[in-house]
């Protein structure tokens, strides 16, 4: 008898499921990914890692040992000699003026809609509706999704956001948050555009954490454009299928682990501290965790599901026999 109710129990299970996910499906709308572009320098802003070390040795008043540090850390990251820095680093003496660095976010970000727009043809600048950019540390009066709107003229009515201090997980949470806003939304296409500005976030001191982040940054930037169009389907590249995300900002060590402050000598840099590994550790563990459950086929969720159903069975049993006790 036991058999026949697991059974019953399994299939039960398996049919609500089911029945859940496809009502789910029907009420989700399809949002593609057209196509992304990323912005490339000129060829005057290229750095080799030597070139790149003696540009920022200029900057700040750094000890031997913290420039040793540089190269090595370089080295470790896979940074190779055809980066590029902004053209403030370039000047004689670097001049890191807001004029400059805007000039750095703006040739980034235009350059990487202009690729975008160039190999999409189906999308043009009209046909935004939602409005997504991200970029940590430097955040300008007008903000940069302004400059945005400014320079392609987007509608008046587009949904605009400008997400600052989210650090390497920006992207993820802007695709995020651009395919929710596709779910309410209808007929419309997002913009998404990821950065960093090197110009800015240039640290001038000898803290060890706060210096990394002047071994790693370099110009960059990508543009994505998602769309929940159905006629935009044959254009596309991907589908949006799942998406999870958790927020680890209520553990301190997760919290502080990347940290905006001040050193011993008053300036201003990014710490990014060991607790980082241990942060995105966890992060992966427990979206895995969510994940699984989305992509994992039926056999193995069946094979889950049956082992915690011996491991309850067990406890149950258990605690069965110590009320009779």
């Amino acid at each position: 008898m036991s058999v026949v109710n697991s059974i019953i129990f399994w299939a039960l299970l398996i049919f609500i499921w089911g029945v859940r996910r496809c009502f789910i499906q029907m009420r989700s709308k399809k949002v593609f990914l057209i196509e992304f572009a990323c912005s490339k320098p000129p060829i005057s802003q290229m750095c080799t890692k030597i070139m790149t070390a003696e540009r920022v040795k200029i900057l700040g008043n750094y000890s031997e040992e913290m420039m040793d540090y540089m190269k090595m850390t370089m080295d470790k990251v896979g940074l190779g000699d055809t980066t590029y820095l902004p053209e403030a680093l370039h000047k004689d003496p670097p001049n890191r003026c807001m004029d400059l660095a805007r000039k750095e976010s703006e040739f980034v970000m235009f350059g990487s809609l202009d690729n975008l727009f160039e190999k999409t043809k189906v999308v043009e600048p009209k046909d935004i509706g939602i409005l997504i950019v991200n970029c940590s540390v430097f955040h300008p009066v007008p903000s940069l999704s302004s400059m945005i709107v400014n320079r392609y003229k987007l509608n008046h009515n587009i949904l605009s956001y400008n997400l600052t201090g989210m650090c390497c997980t920006a992207g993820l949470l802007a695709i995020r948050l651009a395919n929710q806003l596709l779910q309410v939304h209808e007929n419309t296409c997002a913009l998404i555009l990821s950065t960093e500005n090197t110009t800015d976030c240039i640290y001038v001191g000898n803290d060890e954490s706060k210096f990394i982040s002047n071994c790693t940054f370099r110009v960059g930037g990508a543009a994505i454009l998602l769309s929940n169009r159905p006629s935009d389907k044959e254009f596309s590249k991907y589908e949006i299928l799942r998406d999870v995300h958790t927020h680890g900002a209520s553990l301190d060590r997760s919290y502080k682990s990347i940290f905006l402050e001040e050193d011993e000598q008053g300036l201003i840099g990014v710490s990014i501290t060991k607790d980082l590994l241990v942060a995105g550790t966890n992060a992966i563990e427990t979206n895995l965790t969510l994940l699984g459950p989305l992509i994992l086929p039926l056999s193995e969720k069946y094979i889950f599901l049956k082992k915690s159903y011996k491991t309850i069975s067990r406890g149950w049993k258990c605690k069965k026999i110590r009320t009779k006790i």
